[in-house]
């Protein structure tokens, strides 16, 4: 199948004058600048490591700096952006969405390629601006219920040992062993997790995986064909989507995912549960939230269910999965903090937070300015892309101290926009907290050293600050 996108047909914006003034910009910057705003946009940067000399060097000259988007695989050339590198603007422009729009040009860095895929982009609340958006936030966040989120940290901690029991094999004449972190400890904790958030049967989650994997990773060549999912042992529902998953073109690109025509498995699963789920609710999140009322007294549709799925299936589940393995890595790196929160586990909360700040799993996301701005000295006009990096943010020295060092006990760690803010601050938050603490808490509990075994490898993206392996030892 073709998988060509062509270029964008978007009309919505004045691309060309957008592209204009960020053409400007560029030839204003110094060739070593330029040279940076390249490392920094080119996804083949992280499979070595996040470019934090060049976004610190970007940071203090210009906190707002452009960048121009050449064509990339499955990227057409682009207009270009801005990218906000300093905290304080960073916050401002996540809580300012009548002048920075989710929904004007979606949250993807890549443009939609034509009209009809602007307008389905804009059906997720991802891509949602106010009051459409605070209308399904509020029925997601009533769905989880105190006796809901009891039930959820319960299921979290009887994952968490079950996950550690199969990855911690010992015998009584060795208490040691090796293990890929990555693969065979953080991938499965948030599957388990967001199958009990929706009502997941269990043997269907790889296939939440592979969504994730396809989605988020579709710059990596590894990811964007991802095949983890089993369907022999899966449920009727599970090997009717995997009967529909799509196939790599001949360029060995997938279709689109953030079409609906590029996501026909998960679409065809979200409808298949949304609709059962409606029929016999049961007691996970989702079933709540399709029994929810809003204040007309509407009720979230099947379609709606389809894109709050998605939104679960595969935002939900990339914090926290790489979350884990770039706290681990922070630990790996500092003996000191190890034997300080097994000394102390009640310090591991803090230093979660602090793993969210230094490692930062989400890199950027994208809005669009809705008219003239000024930010750090730069106007902005309706129709500019304004990507916002996380990445540097929460390595700003204004607002965290040493910020390359990893700390445990660092003061304002909370103070990190790992999770976003303003009306998208991310609403599963307080599960991935709980779920990283558990994760930290059992393990080093039931560990005296951790070390890495070799060297990590990274996730080929300039969105995602991914681990794909992270082989580690251990000695109880």
């Amino acid at each position: 199948m073709p998988t060509d996108p062509g270029p964008p047909q978007v009309s919505t914006v004045d691309r060309s004058a957008a592209r204009a003034r960020v053409d400007a910009a560029y030839a204003r910057l110094t060739e070593v600048e330029r040279g940076w705003t390249r490392v920094v946009h080119d996804p083949a940067t992280y499979t070595r490591d996040v470019p934090y000399a060049a976004l610190a060097a970007l940071r203090e000259a210009h906190g707002v700096v452009p960048v121009t988007e050449p064509a990339l695989p499955g990227w057409p050339e682009g207009t270009g952006y801005w990218l906000v590198l300093r905290h304080a603007d960073v916050d401002r422009v996540l809580k300012d969405p009548a002048t920075f729009s989710s929904s004007l040009g979606g949250t993807q860095m890549r443009d939609p390629r034509t009209e009809d895929d602007l307008a389905y982009v804009r059906r997720m609340m991802l891509n949602m601006d106010p009051p459409e958006h605070s209308r399904l936030r509020r029925l997601l966040a009533k769905s989880f219920t105190p006796k809901a989120i009891g039930a959820l940290e319960a299921q979290i901690q009887g994952h968490v040992t079950g996950i550690l029991d199969r990855a911690l094999v010992s015998t009584p004449t060795s208490r040691q062993g090796a293990c890929d972190f990555a693969k065979d400890v953080s991938a499965d904790l948030p599957l388990l997790t967001l199958a009990d958030v929706m009502g997941v049967p269990a043997p269907d989650r790889w296939l939440m995986f592979d969504w994730a994997n396809r989605v988020i990773g579709w710059q990596d060549p590894d990811y964007r064909v991802s095949a983890a999912f089993d369907p022999s042992g899966a449920t009727e529902l599970g090997r009717a989507a995997y009967a529909l998953r799509p196939s790599p073109g001949a360029d060995g690109l997938m279709p689109d995912p953030r079409t609906r025509e590029g996501m026909p498995d998960l679409y065809a699963y979200a409808h298949a549960l949304g609709t059962l789920r409606r029929k016999q609710p049961g007691e996970d999140v989702m079933s709540i939230l399709m029994s929810q009322r809003d204040d007309a007294g509407g009720s979230v549709s099947v379609a709606e269910f389809e894109n709050l799925f998605w939104l679960f299936a595969v935002a939900g589940n990339e914090t926290t999965r790489n979350g884990m393995p770039g706290g681990l890595l922070g630990l790996l790196g500092s003996p000191q903090a190890q034997e300080a929160l097994r000394a102390r586990p009640d310090g591991i909360p803090n230093a979660v937070e602090e793993m969210l700040r230094w490692w930062t799993p989400v890199m950027t996301f994208r809005r669009t300015a809705t008219c003239e701005v000024e930010l750090s000295g730069v106007t902005l006009q309706r129709g500019d892309k304004v990507v916002v990096s996380f990445a540097a943010a929460n390595r700003d020295p204004e607002v965290f101290a040493d910020p390359d060092a990893f700390d445990i006990e660092r003061a304002n760690a909370r103070r990190h926009l790992a999770f976003g803010a303003g009306p998208h601050v991310c609403l599963g938050a307080f599960l991935a907290r709980s779920m990283m603490t558990t994760m930290f808490t059992q393990l080093l509990g039931r560990t005296t050293w951790l070390e890495a075994a070799a060297e990590p490898v990274w996730l080929q993206s300039n969105f995602q600050r991914g681990v794909k392996r992270l082989p580690i030892t251990w000695r109880m």
